[in-house]
């Protein structure tokens, strides 16, 4: 059963914002609705209002944009000539064609979130994608090297917003800090849309006569990263975060592509489908049952995965991590559960149990940028 993120108390929710009733979740007062936007305009000021009002966000670097016309920043002077890659035969400098962003936020260290529009060339899907990239990426001494991309997913419907592109959870100052302190590594965030549309939960699949999702978060999603940034090619830099439904997905998606995706931060989770629109297709559906990918994982030897479970001590739920735990943490399935002192099902609470441990977790199964010599 997905449910829906709840708020820390004394958070009210904006009027007129009720319970979708086409899917099984646990509702606990009036302000679940706010939760469920986290970061949209439910709980905070519109996008618009968030802004600096900059406009077009340089991220990335020079380059044309997605529509094959010079993005605001191409007019700038550019280098002479790009840098080369490092030595590292597993980084990959940016493919392009470049994405036009506009900048929704900026954090107090000066870095920016921006948005920009995404054609999925595999999926046939066109959404929102959020970006942040960490001050190091423009470090001259890292120039040539490429960043793990942490693909972070919302919660509850997560459409037309990616709650975690809101700068008041915290998750893009957790990561700055993790740097600071050298408990994390500087992930570039991508935050996707989850869902086409906000009147169903498609499971992060492609359900049969629907949006491929599936494709749209494992195909599109990286392709963007890929066209726009300096990525690694191999899956040691590439991961999932996300809370509720978006922790289902990651999780689900991990271990359909193992060779993709290396890891998974899974907040708050849910372990198998349980959209509406599964109705009649229990074969697709099984093909996107983390249980039943488990077990395939397990029978084949790998590659391994990992896995980090988040609970809060103040929520439900972990008693389907500790039986997934049981069931299929073995051989190349990677498991660990976090416990969260007095946390609850909300992204705020999911940021802390990051910051207390799982930040670092999942950097050192991860591969980091490396300084370029001399």
């Amino acid at each position: 059963m997905h449910e829906y993120p709840q708020q820390p108390s004394g958070r009210q929710p904006l009027p007129g914002q009720g319970p979708r009733r086409y899917r099984r979740a646990r509702w606990t007062g009036a302000g679940v609705a706010c939760a469920l936007l986290m970061g949209g305009a439910g709980c905070a000021a519109p996008e618009k209002e968030r802004s600096s009002g900059d406009g077009a966000a340089r991220l990335g670097g020079p380059g044309p944009s997605a529509a094959g016309t010079p993005s605001p920043e191409a007019k700038q002077p550019e280098p002479s000539a790009p840098p080369a890659p490092s030595g590292d035969p597993d980084v990959q400098l940016p493919a392009g064609p470049r994405s036009d962003f506009r900048q929704t936020a900026r954090l107090d260290d000066g870095t920016v979130i921006a948005k920009t529009r995404v054609a999925g060339a595999k999926s046939g899907f066109e959404g929102d994608v959020w970006v942040w990239t960490p001050k190091e990426y423009e470090d001259p001494k890292y120039a040539k090297s490429a960043f793990p991309v942490l693909i972070a997913l919302p919660g509850g419907n997560g459409f037309p917003t990616n709650y975690w592109a809101d700068r008041s959870l915290g998750l893009q100052k957790a990561v700055s800090e993790g740097v600071q302190a050298g408990t994390s590594l500087p992930f570039v965030l991508v935050m996707p849309v989850l869902n086409p549309d906000d009147k169903y939960y498609y499971d992060g699949a492609d359900i049969p006569g629907r949006p491929k999702m599936g494709t749209w978060i494992a195909e599109d999603v990286p392709d963007f990263a890929r066209a726009n940034f300096r990525t690694y090619r191999s899956r040691d830099g590439w991961a999932f975060m996300g809370s509720s439904s978006g922790a289902f997905v990651g999780m689900k998606t991990l271990l359909q592509h193992p060779d993709k995706f290396k890891a998974v931060i899974a907040s708050g989770g849910e372990i198998t489908p349980d959209s509406p629109l599964w109705k009649g297709h229990q074969a697709e559906m099984d093909a996107n049952n983390p249980e039943k990918l488990a077990e395939r994982l397990i029978a084949g030897g790998g590659p391994d995965v990992y896995i980090n479970f988040q609970v809060g001590t103040k929520e439900s739920g972990k008693d389907r991590m500790v039986k997934f735990t049981q069931q299929y943490g073995k051989g190349p399935v990677k498991t660990t559960i976090r416990d969260i002192q007095n946390g609850e099902h909300n992204g705020w609470h999911y940021v802390r149990g990051m910051k207390e441990g799982s930040l670092e977790w999942i950097s050192k199964v991860l591969k980091g940028p490396g300084p370029e010599a001399g």
